[in-house]
């Protein structure tokens, strides 16, 4: 069992580590590339909804697990993009994926898919804007903000490796603790023993399961197909649901790295803002 968590360990930290410098890099290195500005005016417009829907497809077209995230999260609060139209990406893009929708559909069915997909697009629009206009926008640490420098050239290689290598310095430790966190976790999860107790049909095993889900390092693609044998075995699919919500748009691994750019006050709320998701969600799927 240890073995097998190491090799986990080592498996989750190479990826992480190869997702965080290859997306930051690239990010920096095309910069120059992207007119920000303009971006950030429309973004920034009279019409939250368009924006609102823009960060939903911008979500929906990169494929990040929640902690491959981060990075474009850092770089467009640095950029100053809106925060409530980043905070609408960073839940949504960890639970949105052509790819991983179209396994769903296969595996769960076209319905679960559909509802699943408007149920936590809607939810992360009303939790980005929300969270916005409670003011927790002071709630990003400002090492975050500050120390970026604007490129004059369109494509600077050495800026680019200079802030790769500075964001590496600041949240690396918590990447490599959310790794060894999760290993453990993910070479324990009891999935049996979850089956077993979870497939009564009963409403309060949906908060259970969205907090169970919540502390799990499993991506959305690794979560399909189990949550398939959980409802084969005769898991109830509210539960089912609140689980794939929870561990796919939180894992303590993100938590932790969300601890190097947001105060506690915010990460306490990002955490609670996905098991409410997660939990409303289960209750929906539980009521059709």
């Amino acid at each position: 069992m240890w073995i097998e968590t190491l090799k986990s360990f080592g498996s989750i930290a190479l990826e992480l580590t190869l997702f965080f410098i290859a997306i930051s890099f690239l990010i920096s290195l095309f910069q120059g590339y992207i007119p920000y500005e303009k971006i950030e005016k429309k973004l920034a417009g009279k019409n939250k909804v368009i924006a609102a829907i823009a960060a939903i497809v911008f979500a929906f077209i990169t494929p990040f697990c929640s902690c491959s995230t981060i990075p474009v999260v850092v770089n467009m609060l640095k950029k100053k993009m809106p925060f409530g139209i980043v905070m609408v990406f960073l839940f949504a893009s960890p639970v949105l994926d052509p790819t991983i929708l179209t396994i769903m559909g296969v595996a769960l069915g076209w319905k679960v898919t559909v509802i699943y997909t408007l149920l936590t697009s809607v939810f992360s629009i009303i939790i980005g804007f929300m969270l916005e206009k409670l003011g927790y926008e002071n709630s990003v640490k400002n090492v975050v903000m500050t120390g970026y420098e604007e490129q004059t050239q369109k494509f600077n290689v050495k800026l680019a490796l200079k802030e790769t290598w500075d964001l590496m310095k600041s949240v690396y430790p918590y990447l490599v603790l959310g790794a060894a966190i999760g290993a453990v976790i993910h070479g324990l999860v009891p999935t049996e023993w979850i089956s077993s107790v979870f497939g009564r049909d009963h409403w309060w095993l949906i908060p259970i399961a969205a907090t169970i889900g919540i502390p799990l390092y499993i991506r959305l693609s690794s979560m399909i197909p189990i949550s398939q044998i959980l409802i084969a075995k005769g898991m109830a699919l509210g539960p089912v649901m609140a689980m794939i919500i929870s561990s796919a748009g939180a894992s303590l691994p993100e938590v932790i790295l969300l601890k190097s750019i947001f105060k506690k006050r915010l990460v306490y709320t990002f955490v609670f803002s996905v098991f409410t998701m997660s939990t409303i969600s289960g209750f929906i799927f539980y009521l059709i």
